[in-house]
C-alpha cells in the first residue's frame, strides 16, 4: 500500500479569475508551488502570502515527502532558495529523528548557502538577524555537517560582508573538524583570515570591467559557465579581440562545459535578449553560439515518442508578463515560450500554438530555439490577453488535428473572457470523443494551486517546473509513475 502518493479526489474551486476550477492534493499542490517560484511577488501573489501557503501546505504533507521534495527541488530542478526555506519550515515541524538534519546536509550544495539557511531561519521567527542565538538542534547538525563539504576556496569565494557572515555561522553551529586541514580551516574563518581567491568578481573590483581584464580573465579560464553566459553583454562591450571572443564562443558550445554547467533554459534566454541591443561586429557570433549551447543542453530530452504528433500550446496571456523576479528581465511566459520551443525541436510532427483570447497556430522552423522564442515573443500581441485556454482545443478540434498529447505551459488561471458555457474541461472531454487516446499535459508555471481539468481522469496530467528536468516527468508517466512518485522514490 502507497503510504504517501495516494490521491485526494479533485474538489471543483475557482480559481484566481473567478472561474471554475479544480483542486490539487496538498502534495501536488506544494510540488507545483516549490519548483516555480523565485519567492517573489507574482501577478496573482505576493511572496508574502507563498511563503505562508509552504507553511500551511508543509503541514498539511508528511515530513519524508517534504524532505524528498526539498531533496529534489535542489539535486533535480538546480533551485537553490526553495529547498533551505522547506528544510527550515519542515523543522518547525517536525523532530523526533534526524530527518530535517539528513535534508539540511543534503540541500546546501554551496557555501554560501549555510549562511542563507541561517537567515532564513531568522526571517521565519520574524527576528532580526542580529537577535538569532540559535536555530533548531536538527538544522544546526545538518549545517555543521555541511561545513565539512568545502574547501577554503570555496569559503572564500562566498566569504561576504552580509547581515549573517560565515563565522557567525560557524561559532553558532559548532562543527567538529575531520582532518587538520579543517581545524586550520575553522580556526581562518573563526578569524577572518581567509585568502581572499582570485575570480573574476575580485578582478573587476580591482581593475576595473575593461578589455584588458577581461581578456587576461578569459585566458585565466577564471570565469565559470554561468559567469561566462551572465557577462557576455560586458565582454562585447569591453571590445575583446575575435581571437578572445573565439574562445568565448569554443566554451560556450563546448558540450561537456554545457552539461556540466546545469543551466536551466531560460538562463540561455536571458543572456541572448541581452545581446540584442550590443553593437559589436562579434555579436551575431555569440548570439549563434547561446543558440548551440542549449540545443547541447536539452540533446537528452526525452519522455515521449518522436513519431507521435504533439500539439504545444503556450499561455501568452496577461497573467504571464510579469517577471519572474525582481533581478530579471525574462517573464513568465517567456518560461513556456523556451520550454514550448525545447519540445518542438524534439518532435516529427508537430503544431505549435500560442493563446490569449484566441488561440493562433505559428509554424516554426526547429533548428533554432531561441529565434524562436523571440519571434513568439513578439507576436504575442496576437492573440490578445486573456486566458481562453478552451480555445487550443477548439482550434485542434476545427482544424481536425488529431494529436497523441496536447501540451500547454500556462500558469493554469484559465477563464472564458467570452462569457460563453465553454471551458476548458468541457471543451478536453469533447476532443476525446473524436481522439479517444489523446493526453492533455498541463506544465503549470506558477503553482497558484487549482487546474483547469482535473487530473483525477487518468488522460490530464500535471508537470510543473521552469527546466528542462520537467520532460523526464513525461517519462515517469510513461511509465505508470507520475511526479509525485518520482519524488517519493529519493533517498535520503
Amino acid at each position: 500500500m502507497s503510504k504517501f502518493n495516494t490521491k485526494t479526489p479533485s474538489t471543483k474551486v475557482k480559481n484566481h479569475e473567478g472561474a471554475d476550477a479544480y483542486s490539487m492534493s496538498a502534495e501536488f499542490e506544494l510540488y507545483a508551488l516549490v519548483v516555480t517560484t523565485t519567492l517573489s511577488d507574482s501577478f496573482y501573489e505576493k511572496a508574502r502570502d507563498t511563503v505562508t501557503r509552504i507553511r500551511t501546505l508543509v503541514k498539511k504533507c508528511s515530513p519524508e515527502f517534504v524532505a524528498k521534495l526539498a531533496v529534489y527541488a535542489r539535486e533535480e530542478m538546480h533551485l537553490r532558495s526553495i529547498p533551505l526555506v522547506l528544510t527550515v519550515e519542515l523543522s518547525d515541524v517536525h523532530n523526533g529523528d534526524d530527518l530535517v538534519a539528513r535534508t539540511t546536509e543534503r540541500v546546501i550544495q554551496r557555501a554560501d548557502e549555510l549562511a542563507e539557511m541561517f537567515a532564513y531561519f531568522a526571517h521565519s521567527k520574524n527576528k532580526p538577524l542580529n537577535k538569532i542565538r540559535k536555530v533548531s538542534k536538527q538544522i544546526e547538525k545538518g549545517i555543521a555537517k555541511a561545513f565539512l563539504k568545502f574547501d577554503e576556496y570555496a569559503f572564500a569565494k562566498y566569504n561576504r560582508d552580509n547581515a549573517v557572515k560565515l563565522r557567525d555561522v560557524l561559532f553558532k553551529t559548532h562543527p567538529t573538524p575531520v582532518t587538520d586541514e579543517q581545524v586550520e580551516l575553522f580556526k581562518k574563518i573563526a578569524n577572518d583570515t581567509l585568502e581572499t581567491p582570485v575570480t573574476w568578481e575580485t578582478e573587476l573590483s580591482a581593475k576595473g570591467n575593461n578589455k584588458e581584464v577581461w581578456e587576461s580573465l578569459i585566458d585565466s579560464k577564471a570565469v565559470g559557465y554561468m559567469a561566462m553566459l551572465r557577462n557576455l553583454r560586458n565582454i562585447l562591450e569591453a571590445n575583446v579581440s575575435g581571437k578572445h571572443i573565439d574562445i568565448v564562443t569554443n566554451y560556450l558550445t563546448y558540450r561537456e562545459a554545457v552539461m556540466k554547467s546545469r543551466q536551466l533554459p531560460f538562463r540561455f534566454l536571458s543572456a541572448y535578449k541581452e545581446l540584442q541591443s550590443v553593437a559589436s561586429p562579434h555579436t551575431s557570433n555569440v548570439l549563434d553560439a547561446v543558440d548551440k549551447a542549449i540545443i547541447t543542453s536539452v540533446e537528452n530530452v526525452r519522455g515521449f515518442d518522436s513519431n507521435q504528433t504533439i500539439a504545444i500550446a503556450c499561455d501568452v496571456s496577461g497573467s504571464m508578463e510579469a517577471a519572474i523576479s525582481a533581478k530579471s528581465s525574462v517573464q513568465r511566459y517567456d518560461i513556456g515560450l523556451i520550454l514550448g520551443m525545447i519540445l518542438q525541436s524534439k518532435c516529427k510532427s508537430v503544431v505549435s500554438m500560442i493563446f490569449g483570447d484566441t488561440a493562433k497556430i505559428i509554424n516554426l522552423p526547429k533548428s533554432s530555439i531561441l529565434q524562436n522564442v523571440q519571434e513568439l515573443h513578439r507576436r504575442e500581441g496576437e492573440v490578445g490577453y486573456s486566458t481562453n485556454g478552451h480555445l487550443v482545443i477548439k482550434e485542434l478540434i476545427d482544424k481536425k488535428i488529431s494529436a497523441d498529447k496536447v501540451m500547454m505551459f500556462t500558469d493554469c488561471q484559465m477563464w472564458n473572457s467570452y462569457s460563453t458555457s465553454d471551458t476548458m474541461a468541457k471543451m478536453w472531454s469533447a476532443y476525446k470523443l473524436l481522439n479517444p487516446s489523446a493526453k492533455l499535459y498541463l506544465f503549470d508555471l506558477a503553482g497558484y494551486g487549482t487546474t483547469p481539468v482535473s487530473i483525477q481522469s487518468g488522460d490530464v496530467f500535471l508537470i510543473a517546473g521552469w527546466s528542462d528536468k520537467v520532460f523526464d516527468m513525461l517519462s515517469a508517466y510513461e511509465e505508470g509513475s507520475d511526479a509525485l512518485k518520482k519524488i517519493n522514490s529519493i533517498q535520503i
